[in-house]
């Protein structure tokens, strides 16, 4: 009896400790469920998504400074890593449109730096001296001059905006109250000089001779005998204060603060004087130009001058 008993003890003792191995290798390789499958691909996934824009920069991709392009390979890289292609403008409206059209560009792989002058004759002379690869701010007629009296190899290759030239004053609300006498402020530069001399013939305060690029000795007839001043385009907006009438480019009225809606007459919307995208002669077909004219003349782009301005700059494409 007493070794039947001792058989059967040692039989229980050898399967309980054949039980409890197994249940310490159980421990070591948890079964796995459908659903704990699915948590597991579902972390794969998202440690995929870390390779996105936004955590690559380690900045929020929606910043245009730090935007990053699609490559064919379907890789990104960043914009800022591009060389630059730089681009003049004249502060106030041309510099804030070439904004939008920087933000646009970093979406589609084009590093664009915004260069601003402060007056309308240093941008050409960046241009021509490869200080920057475009310039967007003048109007064909200047670009001709500018060409033609210094020298310049520039082209013009596309319309961008109108800025319609404007007659302001502080203390008139209508022109038909002009004093005879009065002075009469209009930019010192020959064409938008030529140009303002055009308007207020339009108005029908002069009368010119027959030609298409009038200058003040070639008024003929002046019979409010109006004192007509010619000044630095940039200073116009300022020096107003001390004259009866002035008539202003529309970037400068920006400029100064002044809101372009109070002019007591302005150009037409279909104005000879639509600005236009300028490079030096030559680079007109590089595909960093290409591109940077397509951006610029593009359905947001469009909207964005429309909405912002309100009328007061008009898209010329």
């Amino acid at each position: 009896m007493n070794k039947k008993f001792l058989i059967i003890s040692g039989l229980m003792v050898a399967g309980l400790a054949l039980f409890f191995m197994r249940q310490d290798d159980m421990s070591k390789d948890p079964i796995v469920t459908p659903q704990q499958s699915k948590v597991t691909t579902d972390a794969k996934t998202e440690t995929s998504h870390d390779a996105s824009p936004k955590n690559v920069s380690g900045k929020n991709s929606s910043d245009p400074s730090h935007m990053l392009a699609q490559t064919t390979a379907n890789q990104t890289i960043d914009v800022k890593s591009l060389p630059e292609f730089k681009v003049g403008v004249t502060a106030g409206p041309h510099a804030t449109i070439m904004e939008f059209v920087k933000q646009q560009a970093a979406a589609q792989g084009l590093n664009i730096k915004i260069v601003e002058f402060n007056d309308f004759i240093l941008a050409n002379a960046a241009l021509d001296h490869g200080d920057v690869m475009a310039n967007s701010y003048q109007h064909k007629i200047f670009l001709d001059d500018q060409c033609k009296t210094r020298g310049y190899h520039l082209t013009a290759i596309a319309r961008s905006i109108v800025l319609p030239l404007g007659v302001y004053a502080f203390s008139l609300k209508n022109i038909k109250d002009l004093k005879v006498g009065a002075t009469v402020l209009i930019p010192n530069d020959p064409t938008n000089g030529a140009r303002s001399l055009l308007l207020l013939q339009k108005l029908g305060l002069i009368r010119l001779k027959e030609t298409s690029f009038p200058s003040i000795i070639d008024i003929d007839d002046n019979p409010k005998k109006l004192v007509i001043k010619e000044l630095d385009a940039p200073m116009l907006p300022r020096a107003m204060i001390d004259a009866d009438l002035a008539v202003i480019n529309t970037d400068w009225i920006f400029v100064a603060g002044l809101d372009p809606s109070n002019a007591l007459a302005k150009e037409e919307s279909d104005s000879p004087y639509a600005n236009v995208i300028v490079v030096r002669s030559g680079t007109e077909n590089e595909p960093n130009v290409k591109k940077f004219v397509e951006i610029f003349q593009s359905t947001p782009v469009k909207k964005f001058i429309e909405t912002e301005f309100k009328g007061a700059v008009i898209p010329a494409f």
